[in-house]
């Protein structure tokens, strides 16, 4: 198959990669440019491991061509961290231990990072409506939505100190 040329910004970086027309995102990013934090796991897009954020909103990079992209910011778990530090959310995860294994943590960081971004104090309902969007099959969801919720309060008092309550 004939491969195109396309245009990508990914974590603020520019990238040109010949690619097939029919090259899913989620390939182009684990295999081409060595961004494994997306995972692939169910291949239906029924888990979310593979969340991606396009012009800020998550998408399952497993179900879309890496060429429909063009124009756009990726975002991925790795371009989350803020200047290498992490973040309240990224913090509170490992602290609650909102996850076990790690598998599905990236998709869920891209998912509640953009309900964070559009709603900096959900209500508990909004916050597990988020959390459903993902697929987790070690936690019970309960350290995440604690993770969640502390974060949200290290947010609101403007500190980066130590999280209060943490396992």
């Amino acid at each position: 198959m004939k491969k195109e040329l396309i245009a990508l910004r990914v974590n603020h970086r520019a990238y040109e990669l010949a690619v097939e027309p029919n090259k899913l995102l989620l390939d182009v990013l684990r295999q081409d440019l060595g961004l494994t934090g997306s995972k692939q796991a169910c291949d239906d897009s029924s888990c979310g491991a593979c969340t991606v954020q396009v012009d800020g909103i998550p998408m399952l990079s497993c179900t879309m061509l890496a060429a429909s992209c063009e124009g756009q910011e990726i975002t991925t778990v790795e371009g989350v961290a803020d200047h290498g530090a992490l973040t309240a959310l990224q913090k509170a995860y490992g602290d609650f231990g909102g996850s076990q294994c790690g598998f599905c943590t990236p998709g869920f960081m891209m998912t509640v990072r953009w309900l964070l971004a559009n709603n900096p104090d959900p209500s508990e309902d909004e916050i597990r409506d988020a959390l459903s969007s993902n697929l987790c099959r070690c936690t019970g969801y309960t350290q995440m939505y604690q993770a969640v919720r502390a974060a949200i309060e290290a947010e609101q008092k403007g500190s980066k100190r130590e999280l209060v309550g943490a396992k």
